[in-house]
């Protein structure tokens, strides 16, 4: 068996492999658990994302990456590893090329330890792209023509709002806001107005089943369990729609005002054709109730969700795999 290309979705929240001729063959969460004493790596991904909150002292599962760029280089690679292992790419004799993204404003400090991580794990060549650029590709833009295109990409731990023409980003803009923010924004507004501990888990429970940005567009609520505060016990309230779009309010406005610069600095030429095709959300974060009729009305623009979403930047390393030795001369290598 021979190597395959793949591509690699390197998100905060969740990691895609895609492998060229098979599609997207993994779509884990980006949790490995270990044992704190003996640094040994007990699960990864999915196994490990249902550890969160609920191990004991001597069990840690955390998160690897933090705001788009690796935070622990040994436990990144040790998940790299595992996840290239559970899709079976390397080959007896080759090692797979690999394309991997990263957030556009990344240091190259921070780009070397992605690459480093990669070739580790058992990648051959490893090519580096900015990840709005391959959303853009991955949600059916034509960005290599001369004309405007405009995506918003809102994963876990990063925005990325992007202008591309040309194949290229004309002005961008990447900002430490997104799904992780407004789970933990919930987080703190419960525990500021009901005296309640909850945890991660919950707050992104939360998010997903009643959360709004759009005020006036959903009216539900949930119930939900925590620890009381000030008696210590276990206690469940019931929590509204309302309440959680007051909570991620400026996380919100973070985002608006990202798009708002990078639309500033884009050519007049460019805007107009922005104005025609209308701007696409990509990432985890384009599920956020609301959230397209929120930007449309803010940047007077038509705003779109793409078909997947999360399955964007993955689809976009695929359809990149398949240009890739056109293509490649123009990456970071």
């Amino acid at each position: 068996m021979f190597g395959r290309d793949i591509g690699i979705d390197l998100g905060t929240a969740n990691v895609l492999i895609h492998v060229k001729g098979r599609g997207i063959v993994l779509n884990e969460p980006a949790v490995v658990a270990m044992d704190s004493q003996t640094g040994r790596v007990l699960a990864v991904g999915d196994e490990a994302f249902r550890m969160v909150g609920r191990t004991p002292g001597n069990i840690i599962a955390t998160r690897p990456l933090k705001d788009g760029v690796i935070a622990d280089f040994e436990t990144t690679e040790s998940m790299l590893k595992h996840f290239l292992e559970k899709v079976r790419v390397k080959g007896w004799f080759t090692k797979p090329r690999i394309l991997i993204c990263c957030p556009t404003n990344i240091t190259s400090v921070e780009q070397k330890a992605i690459r480093e991580a990669a070739e580790k794990s058992g990648g051959k060549n490893v090519y580096i792209e900015e990840e709005p650029k391959v959303a853009a590709v991955g949600a059916g833009m034509d960005i290599y023509q001369p004309s405007g295109n405009m995506v918003i990409d809102i994963g876990g731990g990063t925005t990325d709002v992007a202008v591309l023409s040309m194949g290229e980003i004309v002005t961008a803009q990447s900002i430490k806001v997104a799904g992780d923010r407004f789970d933990h924004d919930i987080l703190t507004y419960i525990k500021k107005e009901y005296k309640l501990l909850i945890g991660e888990r919950t707050a992104e429970d939360i998010k997903k089943e009643v959360g709004t940005v759009y005020p006036g567009s959903r009216d539900e609520s949930i119930e939900i369990r925590g620890r009381d505060l000030v008696s210590g016990l276990p206690r469940t309230i019931a929590i509204e729609s309302e309440e959680i779009r007051i909570a991620m309010l400026e996380a919100v406005d973070h985002i608006v005002q990202a798009a708002k610069n990078v639309l500033e600095q884009t050519p007049p030429e460019l805007s107009a054709d922005i104005i025609d095709r209308g701007i696409i959300i990509t990432g985890g974060g384009a599920y956020l109730h609301g959230i397209d009729k929120l930007l449309s009305d803010e940047l007077k623009v038509p705003v779109m969700v793409a078909e997947n979403p999360m399955d964007c930047v993955a689809i976009g390393t695929g359809i990149m795999l398949e240009n890739l030795d056109r293509i490649k001369k123009n990456m970071s290598v």
